[in-house]
């Protein structure tokens, strides 16, 4: 007769639920986990070391499109920008790219100017075994 309780005189069900013992159980499954989290052992991995490179990285080389569509080279050593044709930057690209193979070529295109612009010079640095080609963006202001 647990389940029928006398109030008021009826005997009717009860609607409760004692959650005492629920409580019980979870504090010690709570102090268990507690208990024994710091004895698992994490796995360690030994990963091998490497030494830094002293070289600074490479000053990558600035290919500018104006919005006429014309092409200039920007030179960060000089500070000056020069007119180029599109030959006369692979000439140039190729001959910087022999002393440093890896120096990246980054595009930097005026926003009116037309896609194809950008790829035409993408494309024609790809054929030239240009392995590093990217595009400069100036970030939005917040």
């Amino acid at each position: 007769m647990a389940a029928y309780g006398k109030r008021g005189g009826s005997n009717r069900l009860m609607s409760q639920i004692n959650v005492v013992p629920y409580i019980d159980v979870m504090l010690v499954l709570l102090v268990i986990f507690m208990v024994t989290a710091p004895l698992i052992s994490t796995s360690y991995v030994d990963l091998p070391q490497i030494s830094k490179s002293n070289a600074p990285p490479a000053v990558p080389i600035e290919v500018v499109i104006k919005a006429d569509g014309k092409l200039y080279m920007r030179d960060k050593d000089k500070g000056a920008e020069k007119p180029i044709t599109l030959d006369g930057l692979l000439a140039s690209i190729k001959e910087k790219q022999t002393r440093n193979p890896d120096q990246p070529v980054v595009i930097a295109a005026d926003q009116s100017v037309l896609y194809g612009k950008v790829l035409e010079v993408m494309d024609a640095l790809q054929r030239n075994h240009v392995k590093k080609v990217g595009l400069l963006a100036k970030p939005r202001p917040s």
